[in-house]
């Protein structure tokens, strides 16, 4: 069983939150947490917890149609990413330090983001 954390947008004209709602009732996983934001496609995701932008709409009953949902959620002022990191923290292991390149004896192979980005593609 994988948890499942998904995260949609209440004005998204891309991926509407009410569709992604039901795909993750679909979703097999017995540890399912959805979230919706506040704003649409891009700004609700990428608007950090310092703007102070946007609230979020939770709740863990996803047993009901959409409306019954946004009915009985709790709504949160601000970001959605603290939530998001408490989520990733209760499922992960300690923290580590990050490893500094070439320190084990791997060869750097050169500074990001990586030669590859300045590539043509054929055609």
């Amino acid at each position: 069983d994988v948890p499942l954390c998904a995260v949609a947008c209440e004005t998204d004209h891309i991926a509407p939150w009410k569709d992604s709602y039901r795909g993750v009732q679909m979703m097999g996983s017995k540890d399912k947490t959805f979230i919706m934001t506040q704003s649409g496609h891009i700004a609700g995701i990428v608007n950090p917890p310092s703007k102070g932008k946007y609230g979020h709409y939770t709740n863990a009953d996803m047993s009901h149609d959409y409306k019954d949902w946004l009915e009985g959620a709790d709504f949160t002022e601000g970001s959605w990413w603290p939530r998001w990191e408490k989520w990733l923290s209760k499922r992960s292991g300690k923290m580590i330090p990050a490893r500094n390149p070439g320190d084990d004896g791997r060869k750097i192979l050169g500074d990001a983001p990586g030669e590859y980005v300045a590539k043509k593609a054929n055609g």
